[in-house]
């Protein structure tokens, strides 16, 4: 019958471009669902395959990824995604890279529910998975939750470049709503330039926070801090805090990025620079994982009195976002 062999063809064709695109540009939801819908498996079989493997996963946290209601973050979990990439015969990493994305900062939006944690000068997606299984075990340190419970409605950042090209540090205000009662925190993470010293970072809560627990991991340059509200939000209750991170311990730095896990609010990024360190030319870019080519570059105006150039998105994407700039 050979039409119903071209009709079976036609239809597994948009199937695997679906794949290919998703492992290419992710998010991780997408291409996990649409690794599963290309090898016909139901939640039921992936999960048998898994205990084959001896990693054990329910059938709802499995859901759970593929609807990008969760994301894989314990140790156990990530050993699923890899066994995944068997199961589902896959190319090594293709999943696992993809996480990359949003735990250069933490979460659905970031961080504990806000917007993903930020870094700066290339890194390889190699280095930042390495820093991915840093940051787990530094949220677990922290008993933090992987939903913590915020959506970000706004995001603005200011990050101050010193004399020697160093980034010195930052500047966050968030405007956040919870979507679950209880909420008394956020959780910050930094990612330090290459050669920067965790121990010599420092953070400090600004307005309607105040800082808790930090955790520091000197091989991958990652600080984590908890910034405590003294009051419980419940399902609804906005909020607005800031807080900053004081750096200036790495080397020189050519690039700011923000990473998010999902869609969300507004985002702006201001980077000024020192009178004695500016750039000749600046340029916006978005990346859909840390693994996909960089896109959407556009020149971006230095303001000559203020040393400073911006950037604002009116509601950010699942992917990255930064600012880079070319020194002479």
């Amino acid at each position: 019958m050979p039409h119903a062999t071209q009709h079976a063809d036609a239809a597994a064709d948009p199937v695997t471009a679906e794949l290919d695109s998703a492992l290419r540009g992710g998010p991780f939801h997408v291409a996990l669902r649409a690794a599963i819908a290309a090898r016909g498996l139901p939640l039921q079989r992936v999960q048998h395959h898994l205990s084959r493997y001896g990693v054990k996963v329910g059938v709802t946290s499995l859901s759970y990824w593929q609807q990008g209601a969760r994301r894989p973050q314990r140790p156990e979990s990530l050993r699923a995604v890899r066994a995944l990439e068997e199961i589902l015969r896959l190319p090594d990493e293709s999943l696992i890279r993809l996480l990359a994305e949003a735990d250069d900062g933490h979460g659905g939006q970031g961080g504990p529910g806000g917007a993903a944690g930020a870094r700066s000068a290339g890194r390889s997606y190699r280095s930042i998975l390495r820093a991915t299984g840093v940051l787990e075990q530094l949220l677990g340190e922290l008993e933090c939750p992987s939903d913590g419970g915020l959506h970000t409605l706004g995001h603005h950042e200011r990050v101050r470049i010193g004399a020697r090209r160093e980034l010195l540090g930052r500047e966050s205000q968030h405007i956040v709503r919870a979507h679950r009662d209880g909420v008394d925190r956020f959780v910050a993470v930094h990612h330090g330039d290459p050669g920067c010293a965790p121990d010599r970072m420092t953070v400090h809560a600004l307005e309607n926070c105040r800082a808790g627990r930090v955790r520091r991991h000197h091989g991958t340059g990652v600080l984590v801090a908890e910034l405590l509200f003294d009051t419980r939000l419940r399902a609804g209750d906005t909020f607005l805090f800031r807080y900053g991170v004081e750096d200036g311990t790495g080397g020189a730095c050519a690039e700011y990025v923000r990473g998010f896990g999902a869609a969300g609010g507004q985002y702006a990024l201001q980077i000024r620079f020192d009178e004695l360190a500016v750039p000749v030319r600046c340029h916006r870019f978005t990346q859909h994982s840390a693994a996909a080519p960089r896109g959407g570059h556009q020149d971006l105006p230095l303001s000559g009195r203020h040393r400073s150039v911006h950037l604002v998105e009116p509601r950010v994407r699942s992917g990255m976002v930064g600012i880079g700039w070319d020194w002479e």
